[in-house]
């Protein structure tokens, strides 16, 4: 049996609108309360993937710890237009170095 889980991406509409191009579904927002509804909403929807822009994640942190409890969806970080902190570069790096016990990606 072959599971097909859909993407989404969240976060400010200048940093997201590309991915609507790809087939992913966009969700902007830049208010907190709302984001956290979404997220919460994608959860039960059969969202596998979800990616955030950095700056929406640090609003959903509580949110997103409660996420990472469950096996779906997968939550990655992403650099948005403005306001990046690299921790969803740092995230790729550590996710690369559990899988393949070295960090591949660093020079």
């Amino acid at each position: 049996m072959i599971c097909m889980y859909k993407i989404a991406v969240m976060g400010d509409r200048e940093s997201i609108c590309g991915f609507a191009a790809l087939g992913l579904s966009v969700f902007p927002t830049e208010a907190e309360k709302e984001a956290e509804k979404i997220i919460f909403k994608l959860s039960e929807q059969g969202f596998g993937v979800v990616y955030i822009t950095e700056e929406l994640a640090e609003k959903l942190e509580a949110a997103l710890d409660k996420l990472r409890s469950r096996s779906l969806p997968s939550v990655i970080l992403i650099p948005g237009v403005k306001n990046n902190t690299g921790k969803g570069m740092r995230d790729v790096h550590r996710a690369v170095e559990k899988a393949v016990g070295s960090d591949i990606l660093t020079n």
